[in-house]
């Protein structure tokens, strides 16, 4: 199977990001997962707000509503 996650450059962001911080072996895996979910997410909720508007093309004001909605219902 090929990997479509870089693996070793997603683990080096992480590490640079918070310093010695210990990773387990699928941490990097599970953050590629929640990237797949949020962009998933975001298509959906983009195609909501093009359908909305009326329109057949999601433009990319759909997108930035539509993360905005996400990112705020993330906060938690």
């Amino acid at each position: 199977m090929r990997r479509i996650v870089p693996r070793t450059a997603l683990r080096k962001m992480v590490k640079s990001e918070k310093l010695g911080l210990r990773l387990s072996a699928c941490a990097d895996l599970l953050v590629y997962l929640n990237f797949l979910l949020f962009l998933r997410r975001l298509a959906e909720e983009a195609r909501t707000n093009a359908f909305q508007n009326r329109s057949r093309i999601i433009k990319p004001e759909h997108i930035i509503v539509a993360a905005k909605a996400i990112l705020k219902k993330s906060k938690g």
